[in-house]
C-alpha cells in the first residue's frame, strides 16, 4: 500500500533536506551538536582530509575555470573561515565540559543552540559568496553545479526518498 500524497511529500522534503546538510558538511559548516562535530572532525582527521583537500574537491568538482578563481577564493575563504570558527567552538565546548560537573538536559539544547547558530551564520555568509560565484557562471556550468549540490547527502540510503 502506498504512503498518502502528504507522507509521500513530507519524505520527499525530509530527503531535500537531507542532501542540503549534505552540502553543508562538504562545504564545512554541517552538523548540528557538539558530538556530530567532534565525529566528523574525528573522521577528517582519520581520513587525512583537511579543508582545503574539501575545497580543492569541490573546485574540481565545479569546473571552477581561471576566470572564476576570483569569486572562487572567496568561497574557499569562507569555507576556511567557517572551519575555523566550529574548530574553535568544538574546542571551547570541550573545555567547558572538562571542568567537570553535571550536563543537564539545559546545558545540551543550549549546546545545541550554539552550534546551530554558528551554522547558519556561517551558512549566509557562504550562500553570499557562492551566490556571486553561480551568478558569473554559463548555464552549462550552473548545471553542473546543480548536479553537484544535488549529489550530497544521497549516499545515505535514508536520504533517496
Amino acid at each position: 500500500m502506498s504512503a498518502p500524497k502528504s507522507d509521500t511529500s513530507l519524505v520527499r522534503a525530509r530527503g531535500r533536506v537531507l542532501a542540503v546538510a549534505g552540502v553543508i558538511a562538504a562545504l564545512g559548516v554541517a552538523g548540528s551538536a557538539e558530538a556530530r562535530h567532534t565525529a566528523t572532525a574525528e573522521r577528517h582527521a582519520t581520513q587525512h582530509e583537511t579543508i582545503d583537500q574539501r575545497i580543492a574537491m569541490l573546485h574540481w568538482s565545479l569546473k571552477i575555470t581561471p576566470d572564476e578563481e576570483t569569486q572562487w577564493s572567496a568561497v574557499a575563504q569562507v569555507m576556511r573561515s567557517n572551519d575555523a570558527a566550529m574548530r574553535a567552538l568544538i574546542a571551547s565546548t570541550k573545555a567547558e565540559r572538562q571542568t567537570g560537573g553535571d550536563v543537564s538536559a539545559l546545558d545540551e539544547l543550549r549546546t545545541y543552540e550554539k552550534f546551530n547558530r554558528a551554522h547558519l551564520d556561517g551558512l549566509k555568509d557562504l550562500m553570499v559568496s557562492f551566490e556571486t560565484l553561480y551568478t558569473a557562471m554559463p548555464d552549462s556550468q550552473k548545471a553542473v553545479a546543480d548536479h553537484v549540490f544535488a549529489r550530497f547527502g544521497r549516499e545515505n540510503p535514508r536520504s533517496n526518498a
